[in-house]
């Protein structure tokens, strides 16, 4: 028996969210438990880096579960892609040590939440894209996102996993990039709160589009207060990395500011 670690990626699409729900509501959590119970796999449950929401997709969510796989991780990650739907790839595997866990070992997480500005819709484009119109200032998302890097008590975008938990949460790096087809935030912290990113990417376009001023946006950060602001749609969002090591954290930082 061995514990293996294996990066999923998905678009979420067509997903009730990550977490397997009682109804028969359809999530990556099932279709991932299903294809390994189709090669033997006998286990409750798989652990997993992060719960993303309905619509939200992965490129670097992280999994783990314990088989008595006789074979290499690689036919492990073949057979597994092989009863896997065509929206969820294994990406990558590797035996772990027994006691790995997605969540609770992880040092940072990584998302990136892409828009473009355009006036009418482009149905291809809002699969993966918020659609944002008027079109917003670059320089003052940049201002925005500098707001955020830092250690915050972040309660007025987000709720904690658990009740009464900590809403304080540490953002390594926060920056938004041009791309061909529009811009891409890119976020790294400890960890997130419930909504966290799509709340902060709604405030952001917001100052980017001059509805709401910079101070307005840090004030509610420096007040902590919980609030009740919009939520960017879910089609932008991507759990893009997790990393379980400072150092990984600083190399990818590295590469990330070289684009």
């Amino acid at each position: 028996m061995a514990r293996y670690q294996v990066t999923l990626a998905y678009d979420g699409t067509h997903f009730y969210g990550f977490q397997r729900q009682e109804e028969r509501a359809r999530t990556v959590q099932a279709e991932v438990e299903a294809a390994l119970r189709r090669i033997g796999w006998q286990d409750r449950t798989i652990l997993a880096a992060g719960r993303t929401d309905t619509g939200v997709h992965a490129s670097g969510q992280v999994i783990a579960f314990d088989f008595d796989w006789r074979h290499s991780p690689e036919a492990l990650g073949r057979a597994m892609n092989s009863n896997l739907p065509s929206d969820v790839a294994v990406r990558a595997i590797a035996v772990a040590r027994d006691d790995f866990h997605p969540r609770y070992d992880a040092t940072a997480r990584t998302y990136r939440y892409q828009i473009f500005c355009e006036a009418e819709r482009d149905p291809l484009r809002e699969r993966y894209s918020w659609r944002v119109w008027p079109a917003v200032d670059c320089d003052l998302l940049q201002s925005a996102a500098r707001l955020l890097t830092g250690t915050h008590d972040f309660a007025a975008f987000g709720s904690p996993p658990r009740e009464q938990g900590s809403t304080i949460r540490t953002v390594y790096r926060a920056g938004w990039r041009m791309l061909a087809g529009g811009l891409q935030l890119e976020i790294t912290a400890n960890a997130f709160l419930y909504h966290m990113v799509r709340r902060l990417v709604f405030w952001s376009v917001l100052a980017g589009q001059r509805m709401l001023s910079l101070q307005a946006f840090e004030h509610a950060i420096e007040a902590a207060q919980p609030q009740t602001p919009g939520l960017a749609p879910p089609q932008g969002l991507n759990l893009y990395q997790v990393c379980y090591s400072l150092d990984g954290l600083k190399s990818e930082v590295t590469k990330s500011d070289e684009i």
